[in-house]
């Protein structure tokens, strides 16, 4: 298949929690008979509700920066489905992907036809026997991999780790993963790996405590980033945060988040700790291979800023907890400006308790839906809203809602558009038509420039 074929069957798959079956047997049996490419390479596996795929990033940059070729699976895209296969950085190409993609099918199909998986996999099954098939045509010296959903039954937990992270655990994805966050710690405690190390940067106590209970059970030493590291003088500039950080005896100053928020710290610690475990397992890492991955790191979607004047910042925030965070941002680095929210939701989301937390910032709301089957109608989101927003415009495309935020808003004010990673997708798509070039590479070298 070309590249377009490849997408077209990918696309009739439906969307990625469409046909999970939630058990590891399909990509098992799927990358047995692959030659199991998963195997090639050592691996690290991130796993939490917030927070999972910034350290992922941040970790496979530090790996970089020591001089290793690094392969980061993540999920999902936000434009284009070969941003989840990097090595180095660099997305997949169209045509690696057709590859690596049109094996992986051409596997299934006989696997289906001998009656050796019970049902076609699902869409996040594919592209992660593709992930670890291109990595291994890749020849990469090791690979990151961001957990989709959960993690004891995820795609991504077929390899025996050098090292598990788990970063914050909220409420999130309760109908498949539990309704409280100790089932839902299980779930993600469910990387952890006999004998091998585990880093949790999690806080909520209940949750630490599955964390422990499963790391003591399987033998399994755990650092916790609250109890280990130490960070001291921790200031902000433009949104960034430069820090010093002491861990297990190391000290790491001058060390710079390199995403927007001080809850990337957090973030930050977690990557720097999961890179001190390879060290002590002899990969070499320094310190300054550490201070120039987090330095390097990239991670769009996440507080991305896209334009200036006025600033247009996209941020995923799709469950309460990343809603929270978001919402102290917005008002420790834009306190005294005008804010409009551009804001989406997928049905299955708390909308109105996010809603709660990210309406009261805007002095003007802009409900659009992106094109997703799971996503809620401006109408449902309104309804949903308790209190009502002040003022508020019912746009169902996400690129007439920017175009109108953007008449609405003078050059000093802020436009934050919030939800959905679908949304933040569709926004970044719409950007060439609706902004000037001038404007988004002027905030782009901005952005790169602090």
């Amino acid at each position: 298949m070309n590249y377009t074929q490849c997408l077209d069957s990918l696309a009739s798959l439906g969307h990625e929690l469409r046909g999970a079956k939630f058990s590891l047997d399909p990509i098992r049996r799927i990358l047995e008979t692959l030659g199991h490419p998963e195997n090639r390479y050592p691996t690290a596996i991130v796993a939490g509700t917030n927070g999972k795929g910034s350290t992922s990033a941040m970790l496979a940059s530090i790996l970089e920066s020591a001089g290793y070729r690094t392969g980061l699976y993540s999920s999902p895209h936000l434009v284009r489905v070969n941003e989840r296969m990097r090595v180095n950085g660099e997305e997949i190409s169209d045509d690696d992907f057709a590859l690596a993609f049109t094996q992986v099918w051409e596997c299934v199909e006989q696997l289906l036809d001998a009656k050796s998986l019970a049902s076609r996999p699902s869409f996040f099954e594919y592209l992660t026997a593709t992930a670890f098939l291109h990595f291994a045509s890749a020849t990469i010296d090791f690979a990151v991999l961001e957990v989709g959903l959960g993690g004891r039954l995820d795609a991504t937990n077929v390899t025996e780790p050098r090292v598990a992270v788990i970063t914050n655990i909220a409420l999130d994805h309760q109908e498949i993963l539990g309704s409280t966050i100790v089932a839902i710690a299980g779930e993600k405690a469910g990387v952890i790996q006999a004998g091998r190390p585990v880093v949790s940067a999690c806080e909520d106590r209940a949750a630490r405590e599955v964390i422990r209970r499963h790391a003591a059970e399987l033998v399994a030493p755990l650092i916790e980033t609250s109890a280990s590291a130490e960070v001291t003088l921790l200031r902000s500039r433009d949104g960034k945060c430069e820090f010093d950080l002491e861990m297990s005896g190391k000290a790491f100053p001058g060390l710079v988040s390199p995403l927007m928020g001080r809850f990337q710290v957090k973030n930050a610690v977690a990557a720097v700790a999961a890179a001190q475990q390879l060290a002590q397992q002899g990969w070499r890492i320094s310190a300054a291979a550490i201070r120039d991955g987090l330095v390097h790191a990239r991670w769009p979607g996440r507080l991305e800023i896209v334009a200036e004047s006025p600033l247009v910042v996209l941020d995923g925030a799709h469950n309460p907890a990343a809603a929270q965070v978001v919402a102290e941002f917005a008002r420790e680095q834009w306190h005294g400006k005008r804010l409009r929210l551009i804001y989406a939701s997928m049905r299955d989301k708390a909308v109105g308790e996010i809603g709660g937390l990210l309406f009261p910032l805007a002095e003007k709301i802009y409900l659009t839906r992106p094109d997703q089957a799971r996503a809620a109608a401006p109408e449902e989101i309104l309804a949903a809203s308790r209190p009502l927003p002040q003022e508020v415009v019912l746009e169902p495309e996400p690129a007439r809602a920017l175009e109108a935020a953007l008449r609405d808003s003078g050059p000093d004010d802020v436009i934050l558009a919030a939800g959905s990673l679908f949304l933040v997708g569709e926004i970044k798509q719409a950007l060439p038509s609706v902004l000037p070039d001038t404007v988004r590479l002027a905030a782009q070298a901005a952005l790169e420039g602090h």
